[in-house]
């Protein structure tokens, strides 16, 4: 991968100019040109059908100019490869009907060369996207962090707390420890393909590690977030975004990882201090913020980006891009980066 690309430069803790712009769910919901396509075809046919994945990846990179494209995809895709059928209903969320709970479930799941031999249409998809962006930005793959998957496969659906999945981490840890160590084999495999096709960076969301205290964190996210990165970084920078999960920055820090996204709920100054300015950060725009007037939005990036220093970091939101954003506003938080001086 040509370090050329500001993305790139940004990730290995380059000078450069301004920082480098995505937005998290960039191809999606929001766009016009996305929902034509909703319309036209399920979700599931949209993410297994390369040339419909192809497509929507490159859509916010002709129509919002950002700095990196990102794979269209489901973190979900994970748990179909290892077995479990997964139902995504537009306005329910996913469902799962058949949930993992006992030793049987565990040991019942899907695992090596089957699981990435059924996950091949996502390789094709990236072999498309790069011969369209030809070179133009990078593209970046991912996956699900163990512990978010694990919280679908045992709720079996959507949830705000996660009950379910918490009280099967806590009650059954052995059980717990198998699960999270098989989601994490089939990631790393996955992952690795990703990049055998082309994914010049990968990034892991734990979505939902942040419904965990600081030493649930350490027991039942970090080591697994720790193992990914240590397999995915010698080959490609490694994004680490757990969600919610500030107080572990630190920790974080001392992981292999190129860079850790945050949400909005902690300063800058905080997030450096934490980690010592060791890693590049990502994020951390309120999504919702999108929705204030134009001239306001470019304010308020220009204090992030002054808040976090231009080098060392990525702008992006704090988590994904709404549908109701409209796309001029989703247009003027990247021109506001780009038009950033130091």
């Amino acid at each position: 991968m040509s370090n050329e690309h500001l993305f790139i430069k940004a990730l290995k803790g380059e000078k450069v100019e301004r920082p480098p712009v995505w937005m998290m769910r960039q191809a999606g919901r929001y766009l016009p040109e996305y929902i034509e396509l909703r319309n036209k075809y399920d979700f599931f046919t949209r993410v297994q059908t390369p040339e419909l994945a192809c497509e929507i990846t490159i859509q916010p990179i002709d129509h919002i100019g950002v700095d990196a494209a990102i794979l269209f995809s489901d973190i979900l895709v994970i748990p179909q490869a290892m077995g479990v059928e997964v139902q995504l209903i537009e306005s329910r969320g996913p469902i799962l009907p058949r949930t993992i709970t006992t030793q049987k479930d565990v040991d019942g799941l899907i695992m090596g060369a089957e699981a990435i031999g059924y996950l091949e249409y996502v390789p094709k998809a990236i072999k498309l996207i790069k011969k369209e962006l030809n070179n133009r930005v990078p593209l970046i793959g991912f996956a699900g962090a163990p512990f978010t998957i694990l919280c679908y496969l045992v709720e079996g659906k959507g949830s705000k707390t996660w009950d379910k999945a918490k009280q099967f981490c806590f009650s059954q840890p052995k059980l717990a420890h198998q699960l999270l160590q098989k989601i994490t084999d089939v990631t790393i495999d996955y992952l690795h393909a990703q990049v055998e096709a082309g994914a010049d960076v990968v990034q892991v969301f734990d979505s939902w590690s942040g419904m965990l205290g600081p030493n649930d964190f350490n027991e039942f996210s970090l080591p697994y977030l720790t193992k990914i990165s240590d397999s995915l970084s010698p080959r490609v920078p490694v994004i680490l975004f757990p969600k919610g999960s500030w107080y572990a920055l630190e920790a974080l820090s001392n992981t292999s990882a190129s860079a850790i996204g945050i949400d909005w709920c902690i300063t800058p100054q905080l997030a450096r201090t934490m980690t010592q300015n060791k890693k590049t950060l990502q994020g951390n725009f309120d999504p919702c913020r999108l929705l204030l007037p134009i001239p306001q939005i470019q304010k308020e990036v220009k204090e992030m980006i002054d808040a976090f220093g231009a080098d060392k970091y990525i702008a992006n939101l704090g988590h994904g891009i709404l549908p109701n954003i409209p796309v001029d506003h989703a247009k003027a938080f990247v021109d506001a980066v780009k038009n950033y001086k130091k």
